[in-house]
């Protein structure tokens, strides 16, 4: 049983789609990654379907303030920008020999954390639960 009602003039309705297409581009970008040659996390970084996806986020993220929706939407924004940052953080050390293998072990551990976001994630909207996220 859901937490949140369902109801077909719940107002929210329309942001939890806009909240289903960013986790579908996020899954897309991630598993492009996994199909492919690229990295994970360097699909889910640098491939379009995730950069619209957090374009879309800062757009419509004022329409889910104080609700349920908000911990999604910023649950998106934090994957991508802690992403983001171990992706940064490997390639400094990368920029020692002794850091190249820790830097693939960042990069390799990043990208099953971003898999795992993302499943997460999007499970918990299925369901209408909210995500734990510090608060703002």
């Amino acid at each position: 049983m859901p937490d949140y009602p369902v109801s077909s003039s719940d107002p929210l309705e329309g942001a939890r789609t806009w909240a289903h297409i960013m986790y579908g581009l996020h899954a897309f970008s991630a598993l492009s990654g996994v199909l492919s040659s690229a990295t994970i996390v360097g699909a889910f970084l640098f491939g379009w379907p995730s950069i619209i996806a957090v374009i879309l986020n800062y757009i419509k993220r004022g329409e889910v303030r104080d609700t349920w929706l908000d911990s999604h939407y910023r649950w998106q924004l934090r994957t991508f920008w802690f992403a983001l940052f171990w992706v940064l953080l490997a390639g400094l050390m990368a920029l020692t020999i002794i850091g190249i293998p820790a830097a693939f072990l960042v990069i390799l551990v990043a990208g099953v954390w971003v898999l795992y976001r993302v499943i997460r994630g999007w499970m918990a909207l299925v369901d209408r639960k909210p995500l734990p996220v510090p608060a703002p």
